[in-house]
């Protein structure tokens, strides 16, 4: 599969230009599930590089197989867990947007601890994305949307922003079925401080 990135050593840092074969920014999905939201977006943005991150093999190889099958050749997916592709395996400013969308919320208090989003991962979203780089988040979780706005808030490395592009933004699967149940759908931006 053309589309997918196996880094041939998982403990070294690579550029945008490694996996893409060219380019110095790219845009992340974490946690891209079958691929719905990334593959739109791609679609909609043919000039951007999107790579989508995923744990689950079976996932991986489905988004993998839709990409190449509509030719996108501004995708690629790797399978590793999204914490570790930032902290270790991306070089430092090369992601322009962390897409964040309707990761599992861990509700229960003494799960709280799985959650991705916690006080120590705000330096390494920071060191990953370029000047002016954005992180959006979606949920339809209240608790774990209040939970992400205030350690994000919380730090100086940054700011929140307006989400202007909302209308426009691809669904993913997950947001279509909250929203069918008419569950309220929670959208943060926050940009990077120089």
């Amino acid at each position: 599969m053309a589309t997918a990135f196996i880094p041939p050593d998982y403990f070294r840092r690579y550029s945008v230009s490694e996996i893409f074969g060219s380019g110095r920014e790219c845009e992340v999905d974490l946690g891209c599930g079958d691929g719905g939201f990334l593959l739109a977006v791609a679609q909609q943005h043919p000039e951007r590089m999107y790579l989508g991150v995923e744990r689950l093999l079976g996932r991986l190889r489905k988004v993998c197989r839709r990409a190449d099958a509509l030719g996108l050749d501004n995708v690629r997916a790797v399978r590793v867990e999204s914490r570790y592709l930032l902290e270790w395996m991306l070089e430092p400013g090369s992601v322009r947007r962390l897409h964040y969308l309707f990761p599992d919320p861990w509700p229960k208090e003494k799960h709280h601890k799985k959650r991705m989003i916690q006080g120590d991962i705000v330096p390494v979203l920071h060191r990953v994305l370029s000047p002016e780089g954005e992180f959006l988040f979606r949920t339809d979780h209240e608790e774990y949307y209040s939970w992400v706005c205030e350690i994000m808030g919380a730090s100086l490395l940054f700011r929140r922003g307006e989400w202007n592009d909302l209308a426009s933004y691809p669904a993913t699967d997950f947001q279509r079925c909250w929203e069918s149940q008419g569950r309220t759908i929670y959208s943060a931006r926050f940009v990077r401080n120089s």
